[in-house]
């Protein structure tokens, strides 16, 4: 009978053998998690950098991109044929407003044209010039008669909301009363007018080109009474034929304007006595327009041959007035219309071909370039917000277009290099992003931002770098290692002191103790390079039994009371020292001597503070980096006969090199990027100045300052956001440098 042979039995193993396996299975499942984790996490790091990059692209990239003109609507114009002398829109775009020669003022529906209400100006019969602008932002208007009187008017719109639907209710007013003023003998050619509640005044040019200028001073009496009395009323031919008169909002300088012979001429005007002529320029050729820029500071002068130039006063190298040529632009043909922006230094530009250019003055930036109309351009018109545009051609259309142009105060100009902005008599780098008055103009200059986080990081890294290097080196070579284990973890403790508790120090102490003691501070400063080799020296000198009551390796706990007593002495000798070299002042000795200001927050007070704060990274890291170098090399140098600084210098830098450059790399970037520290202590005035005692504005302090009060979506927060990717971009380049050196320096030593 056949039986089957049953399997050999597998050997069974031993149970250290068993718990040996497990042991290996369980050290590679965690050498594989370990490889996985470390991977999950690099990578993860690689991510979160890139989505913040791509994040402060995005928030950033709108600021670059042109403008979009959108058609709304088309039809002809409301009101019935004729000239129009004057076209507008209220805020909302809903309501236009078109003037004519019959003194109609025709309200109209925006979207549609229809009309919406016709108010007559109360002319008695008369008929209607021109009108001028009062205030275009406030919807002041004055109309120029046909017997040379003025009636100012105001074109109003009150917002309602019944059932919950917005209805706009146009109206027209009349500030200084429905009756118009005796003004000239004729009609003007050219008039300007300017109302500042307390005076009226009025400006116009007659046909033999003789200007006449008459100012209406209204007073109140204690009982709310007021009167009105003539405080100027005289004529005087200017220097140039008057085809334009433009007059600023604070009635200081009278502008006229030579079309046919291209010049423009500016006035100062002196109250009851004959304006004063400043300055007389040419043009560059034929003038089409003249007007003010949003603000009334700068004057628009757009030739037959295209070029628009900005025009406003500055003061010369001797500090005398002049009228300054500032900026220029090219546009695509001869202009036949041009209309200035409400609130923003922005205007449009149209053509004979019917081509619109949108420009900004600031930036110097031309934002859209587009044909919208079929023929040529006769009147242009913005909405106060900026948001739609009314055209008029030749052929009595009017459209409507909707504007987004959301940026146009952003160039590369006016982020980096210098603008010449308004009330200013040179170009110049600034940063002032808002201001207390409605007619300023923002300044959105980068370079001293920039300027100011390198300046900070400069004065940091030098009181720093010395400390922190030389004493790693010293603790890592030449300190007892019983002594070690004190020094590393105090210093390494420091790291963790928040930067606002030293901020906080150096804004509320430490710079009044420096501006109180300046001269201490320089004296220290001087005194303690030179007495800690010098005293060094006088230790090698002395006898050795001396030397012996000193474990080797101690020297620093030895040195630590000479450099107390010694920064004492400093400080007990500043004010002898300042009676004797600087007349008991010396903060005026600068001054007066060295043109060199002085602020109490200055880059000597971020300097030390920020200095501290970046001293325990980098010591650390140079320490380790120090203190890793293999025995056996100082031990060879030294068995060769060199000294122990010998065998420092030659053999352990070069090795600790890459380690020591990645600490200071390590520190720069940490001062670069410091935020609390500069925004405490420096006064956060973004100027351009690399001087020690003047103060800065780095880009993350002014991120933290004006990010709060910024408002979602604007120019201004978009700024900060690349105020941002700035700070990120130059963080980047400093590591990526500070890793191709790293990587050289340790290629370099690796034979070693």
């Amino acid at each position: 009978m056949n039986q089957t042979a049953a399997p050999p039995a597998s050997p069974r193993l031993s149970p250290s053998i068993t718990a040996s396996r497990g042991r290996l299975q369980w050290r590679h499942f965690k050498d594989v998690s370990a490889k996985w984790i470390v991977g999950v996490g690099g990578l993860s790091v690689l991510v979160a950098l890139l989505l913040i990059f791509v994040y402060l692209l995005v928030e950033v990239l709108p600021l670059f991109r042109g403008a979009d003109v959108h058609p709304r609507a088309a039809y002809a114009v409301p009101g019935g044929a004729g000239r129009t002398l004057y076209l507008a829109t209220e805020e909302q775009f809903e309501v236009g407003l078109r003037v004519t020669p019959d003194g109609a003022a025709t309200f109209f529906d925006v979207q549609t044209g229809a009309v919406r209400e016709t108010l007559p100006l109360p002319l008695n019969g008369r008929g209607l010039a021109r009108v001028a602008e009062v205030a275009l932002d406030k919807g002041y208007l004055a109309a120029a008669l046909d017997d040379g009187s003025v009636l100012p008017f105001k074109h109003t719109y009150a917002v309602t909301y019944p059932g919950d639907r917005r209805r706009i209710q146009p109206a027209i007013e009349f500030p200084r009363g429905p009756k118009p003023i005796a003004f000239m003998p004729e009609a003007p050619r050219a008039l300007a007018v300017r109302d500042s509640d307390e005076r009226l005044f009025l400006a116009g040019a007659d046909r033999s080109g003789r200007v006449y200028i008459k100012t209406l001073e209204t007073t109140a009496s204690l009982f709310g009474e007021s009167s009105t009395r003539i405080a100027a009323d005289l004529a005087f031919t200017p220097a140039v034929t008057p085809d334009f008169l433009l007059v600023d909002p604070g009635i200081a300088w009278l502008y006229t304007v030579d079309a046919r012979r291209g010049r423009i001429a500016l006035h100062e005007l002196r109250g009851g006595e004959p304006p004063l002529l400043v300055s007389d320029e040419a043009v560059g050729g034929k003038v089409a327009y003249a007007g003010w820029l949003a603000g009334g500071i700068s004057v628009l002068t757009a030739d037959e041959r295209g070029r628009v130039v900005q025009w406003f006063p500055a003061r010369d190298a001797d500090g005398n007035w002049q009228l300054a040529r500032v900026r220029e632009f090219e546009t695509g043909g001869p202009p036949t219309a041009l209309a200035a922006e409400h609130r923003r230094r922005g205007f449009a530009v149209g053509d004979a071909q019917g081509n619109v250019a949108l420009l900004h003055a600031t930036a110097q930036r031309t934002v859209l370039e587009e044909r919208l109309l079929d023929g040529p351009v006769e009147f242009l018109s913005f909405d106060p917000r900026a948001n739609g545009l009314l055209a008029l051609g030749r052929d009595g259309m009017l459209h409507a277009f909707r504007v987004d142009n959301e940026h146009p105060e952003v160039s590369w100009s006016s982020l980096w290099g210098r603008v010449w902005y308004e009330s200013y008599d040179t170009p110049d780098l600034l940063w002032q992003s808002s201001s207390a008055v409605g007619d300023f103009e923002p300044k959105f200059s980068l370079t001293p931002l920039t300027l100011g986080t390198l300046k900070g990081a400069f004065y940091a890294m030098i009181f720093a770098v010395p400390l922190a290097v030389l004493g790693a080196m010293f603790t890592a070579y030449f300190m007892s290692p019983a002594l070690r284990q004190v020094v590393k973890p105090t210093v390494e403790v420091m790291q963790a002191l928040p930067t606002v508790i030293l901020g906080f120090l150096a804004g509320l102490w430490l710079a009044p103790f420096v501006e109180a003691n300046l001269p201490g501070m320089f004296l220290t400063l001087v005194v303690l390079p030179v007495a800690v080799p010098a005293v060094g020296y006088l230790w090698l000198r002395m006898p050795p039994r001396v030397r012996r009551t000193v474990p080797t390796g101690w020297e620093a706990a030895l040195l630590m009371p000479v450099l107390v007593l010694l920064g004492w002495a400093c400080f007990a000798l500043a004010q002898p020292a300042e009676a004797l070299l600087f007349g008991g002042n010396m903060q005026s000795w600068l001054d007066e001597e060295l043109g060199i200001g002085y602020d109490q927050r200055n880059c000597l007070v971020v300097g030390i503070a920020m200095g501290i704060a970046v001293i325990p990274g980098i010591f650390s890291i140079a320490e380790d980096a120090i203190f890793s170098v293999p025995r056996h090399l100082s031990l060879g140098s030294l068995a060769l006969g060199a000294t122990p600084w010998q065998t420092l210098v030659g053999v352990v830098l070069p090795t600790a090199s890459p380690g020591i450059f990645s600490a200071i790399m390590i520190g720069l970037g940490r001062a670069v990027g410091e935020t609390m520290i500069v925004l405490m202590a420096t006064g956060n005035t973004p100027v351009m100045d690399f001087g020690m005692f003047s103060g800065m504005r780095t880009l993350s302090a002014n991120v933290a300052v004006e990010m709060p009060e910024s408002e979602v979506g604007s120019t201004h927060v978009r700024l900060l956001f690349l105020a941002g990717l700035v700070l990120f971009l130059l963080t980047f380049f400093l590591n990526t440098l500070a890793e191709v050196v790293r990587q050289r320096l340790r290629e370099k030593y690796s034979n070693l």
